[in-house]
């Protein structure tokens, strides 16, 4: 019986013939269109591929392929193979490999594989990446059976613009080397197994608009080399093991949007050299042992939409200059030790559509509007500061409304009720109070374009935004 390579071989022999009678004059060299076969025969489960589109780049096309043609001599070269959910057959074959015939296709920019190698664990091979590539964009996500080390060989593609290489299973460290791809404008690791300290070399990578190594286990410190990543405009190294300081450095990053570093274990206090950062939209830093106060600076940074500073050991007072921050859509700062009186002008932000001050030591009478109140609803969150009161008709709320609010009426200098009865009264509560960001399960985005993958803690939904305005 004749094997899967057989087959490709008799095809190809049919096929160049077509493509040496094809009318235009335009055609493909014999080797690169071998390539193209062995490519798709090392990857698709259907095993007559070749013989069905034998002119891949005019007569007989395939979604997941394109073409470029190149005018003297009029020729085509196969530029792009993506293969992913939006092309449904044929599916990649459940001992899909990466081949060495991808040498043979020199002028290959994307190369795009998700949920390819999902049972069979294949690595990553060294020799696969070699300086003569023109790769602009490699993305293989969402393939759980791709795992090892990342090849330090990676370096010699000195074209890549795009490396994701999220959701994979892949171990190890990252390649010092990654710090000579000086054009790379994207590189995403998130949700993978990989360990150790993010190199000092990252800094090299001056021209980085995205960078994304959530969820795996880094540790260490930050280095203070990110500093000179100022082209960058998104930063999320949430859910790893880093330690350390905020680094002063990360005030250089002025183009920056999104950072985004919670569940780690990062220390305060947060650095006044943030204070630079005027288009920072999104500041999430929940759970991480910062144990400092909120400066108030935070309320000069005008663009801020998002701030999650939940969980972070916070003291002191809330900073009346949040109320600086007209286009603010959600704050939350529960979890902490705050303490002192909610700032009345908080309930002047016409945008906000979240705010949880839960489980803190805030006390005094509360000042906030009823209509602002009542607009916010459950998503106002106040249980757990014994010390608060108010002066509000809360029969006139709705009762799941006041569930999150307080039960403590103020008479005078004295108070009655208790927020602890609204804490027992629904112990679950807590758990539903996730801002908005977190819910759903969708992917970025983006991704890839760097970064299409699907985050449960960080909504894909936020991720595809926030990546569709760099992309």
């Amino acid at each position: 019986m004749l094997s899967g390579h057989y087959i490709v071989a008799a095809s190809l022999y049919i096929s160049v013939l077509a493509v040496a009678a094809h009318g235009d004059g335009s055609a493909m060299e014999e080797e690169e269109l071998l390539g193209l076969f062995e490519v798709m025969g090392s990857l698709l489960e259907d095993p007559t591929w070749a013989q069905f589109h034998p002119l891949p780049c005019t007569e007989t096309p395939w979604p997941g392929v394109e073409c470029e043609i190149d005018q003297n001599p009029s020729i085509f070269h196969v530029t792009k193979i993506h293969i992913g959910p939006d092309i449904l057959t044929p599916p990649c074959k459940p001992s899909a490999t990466i081949p060495n015939s991808l040498h043979k296709l020199p002028y290959l920019k994307t190369l795009s594989l998700f949920s390819c190698f999902t049972t069979v664990p294949l690595s990553l091979p060294p020799s696969l990446f070699a300086s003569s590539s023109s790769l602009e964009h490699l993305s293989l996500l969402s393939n759980p059976g791709l795992t090892g080390e990342i090849p330090s060989t990676l370096s010699h593609i000195s074209t890549l613009k795009v490396l994701s290489l999220a959701q994979n299973s892949l171990e190890g460290e990252i390649p010092r080397q990654i710090g000579g791809l000086l054009n790379l404008e994207q590189l995403d690791l998130s949700y993978n197994n990989l360990s150790g300290s993010i190199p000092g070399e990252i800094g090299g990578l001056r021209i980085l608009k995205i960078l994304d190594l959530s969820k795996n286990g880094f540790t260490g410190n930050l280095p203070d080399s990110v500093g000179e990543l100022q082209n960058l405009q998104k930063i999320d190294l949430s859910s790893n093991n880093l330690q350390g300081m905020l680094p002063q450095e990360l005030g250089k990053l002025k183009r920056l949007t999104l950072l985004d570093f919670s569940q780690n274990s990062l220390t305060g206090p947060i650095p006044e050299s943030l204070s630079g950062l005027e288009q920072l939209q999104y500041f999430i830093v929940e759970d991480n042992p910062l144990n400092a106060e909120i400066p108030p600076f935070i309320g000069s940074l005008l663009k801020l939409t998002v701030i999650s500073l939940s969980k972070c050991g916070l003291r002191g007072p809330i900073p009346s200059s949040l109320s600086n921050l007209k286009n603010l859509t959600a704050l939350s700062l529960d979890k902490n030790n705050l303490n002192g009186t909610v700032p009345q002008d908080l309930g002047t932000l016409q945008n906000l559509g979240l705010l949880n001050l839960s489980q803190n030591q805030l006390s005094g009478e509360l000042g906030f509007p009823q209509e602002f109140i009542q607009k916010l609803g459950v998503r106002l969150d106040l249980r757990g500061n014994n010390g608060l009161c108010t002066r509000q008709m809360l029969q006139k709320f709705k009762k799941n409304q006041t569930s999150r609010f307080l039960h403590s009426y103020c008479f005078g200098t004295r108070f009655a009720g208790s927020n602890r009865s609204s804490d027992s009264e629904h112990p679950n509560d807590s758990k539903k109070m996730k801002p908005s960001w977190y819910q759903g399960d969708m992917g970025s985005s983006s991704s890839s374009h760097g970064l299409l993958h699907q985050k449960v803690v960080f909504s894909s939904l936020l991720w595809t935004v926030i990546l569709s305005s760099v992309l």
